[in-house]
């Protein structure tokens, strides 16, 4: 059956109109078909010829938390990827999709480095000519590592070092996380970008852009056995690696507050705190989420009711549960008002969490949180890009796609005593994190000279 954003728009307000349907439309991932080639590539196909567009995907499983010496080499791939190889100059790839009216990007996390292109069907057979040859070669020289050094230092000093909210996330992350990978930016720390050579470079490559640490997602209005056999012609013969192991380290427990202070002139401070979360997959991931649509999602979310309408000490205030593949983390921030008190309002902040824990949650603030993650759920299955990151997400994070139904119904079974119970089990004190961004004290004033 075919499926398209219209579809599943139409789909959507049935699934809003009969809340009591179990499984209201037809999950489109289910017609996923997994193939692996010889040297390990996991191909995912998902043909859907509703619009004509496709969506071709790479997951390398390499994130900023598979660093061992020195850190920001996964996202200096995602650039390095860019840069040109053997056949190609540097931005040809990205050029090349481009000029057919397709759109190319990537992006770096903790445990992934993800590239897509979205282009017309026609045009796929060059997407996949153009992933083999920057696959098998790269140009990693010094003249390309020194070009790609200057823009990771440039897009390090815009969103972080230049950014209130950048410099409190990266202190927050540093704090909650005294051991585990997952305290390093994914960008990561300027001293190591600066330094990092070409043979570094060339050896992470090496290791992990193998074609056994790769997922290729191809979601959208193409002929699966046509694709694949183009896909084992052109990537068939990438090399393979001895398996990969991800970094043992484990965060140990935390026995009492942290607390930092960032300075940064910044008219309105910023107050943050974090608590250790399970990773993805845990049996409590679903409360939290409900937990966080409660807590930190929108305007009328019990956090921005209280810090920004009843009593008005914040501009703004948010938060999340972040799933990641070893670790998560809880985490919610205010920006404060410029005047107002920056004690106060992480004293509130701290009370609206705690109250999270001491008492359950109305029935209507259950039932529309839900709805809301079941909502997001449904919309998300809208475009080949969105399909083909939901299957290789799911490949990448379970080795399974997980059936759309499934998930509706383990946030469908979430209670309020569910809710209670997570935030008393995970977002206690002795857990939590706090980083504040405040500005810079003043200089103390010059003593005067006296009279001899």
């Amino acid at each position: 059956m075919r499926r398209g954003r219209a579809t599943c728009i139409g789909l959507l307000v049935l699934f809003l109109a009969a809340p009591a349907l179990a499984a209201p439309f037809e999950d489109p991932a289910l017609g996923t078909r997994v193939t692996k080639l010889d040297n390990g590539l996991t191909i995912l196909t998902l043909e859907d010829h509703s619009t004509p567009v496709v969506s071709l995907q790479i997951w390398a499983r390499v994130g900023s938390g598979d660093e061992a010496r020195y850190t920001g080499l996964a996202h200096l791939f995602e650039h390095m990827m860019f840069r040109g190889s053997a056949h190609l100059g540097k931005e040809e790839h990205s050029r090349l999709i481009e000029e057919r009216g397709g759109q190319i990007n990537a992006y770096t996390t903790r445990d992934q480095t993800v590239y897509f292109t979205d282009i017309t069907p026609e045009h796929l057979p060059l997407v996949i000519a153009l992933e083999a040859e920057r696959l098998e070669n790269l140009d990693i020289s010094q003249a390309s590592l020194d070009d790609e050094r200057q823009v990771v230092l440039e897009e390090r000093r815009w969103r972080t070092e230049n950014s209130p909210e950048g410099r409190m996330f990266e202190a927050l992350m540093a704090l909650t996380f005294e051991a585990h990978p997952y305290r390093v930016p994914t960008i990561g720390w300027r001293s190591d970008v600066e330094k990092v050579g070409v043979a570094e470079c060339r050896a992470f490559f090496d290791e992990y852009y193998a074609a056994n640490n790769l997922v290729l997602a191809v979601a959208g209005d193409f002929d699966t056995d046509e694709v694949l056999a183009l896909l084992r012609k052109q990537l068939g013969g990438l090399r393979k690696v001895e398996p990969i192991e991800r970094n043992p380290t484990e965060e140990p427990a935390q026995h009492g507050e942290r607390r930092e202070v960032v300075n940064f002139e910044v008219a309105g401070p910023i107050v943050a705190m974090a608590w250790h979360a399970p990773p993805t997959g845990h049996a409590d991931s679903d409360a939290l989420d409900v937990a966080s649509e409660i807590l930190s999602s929108g305007r009328t979310s019990r956090l921005y009711r209280a810090l920004v309408y009843d009593r008005p000490l914040a501009l703004g205030a948010s938060g999340g549960y972040w799933e990641l593949a070893r670790a998560g983390l809880f985490f919610a921030y205010a920006q404060v008002r410029p005047g107002a008190s920056v004690d106060q309002t992480e004293k509130l902040l701290t009370s609206e969490i705690e109250r999270l824990g001491k008492e359950p949650v109305s029935e209507a603030e259950l039932a529309k949180a839900k709805r809301a993650l079941e909502v997001g759920l449904i919309v998300g299955q809208g475009s080949s890009n969105a399909l083909a990151s939901r299957i290789a997400q799911e490949w990448v994070s379970f080795g399974r796609i997980r059936p759309l139904d499934e998930r509706l119904a383990t946030i469908r079974a979430v209670t309020a005593a569910d809710v209670q119970r997570v935030a008393k089990t995970w977002l206690v004190p002795d857990g939590r994190s706090v980083v504040q961004v405040l500005p810079p004290p003043a200089p103390a004033p010059a003593a005067k000279k006296g009279k001899r």
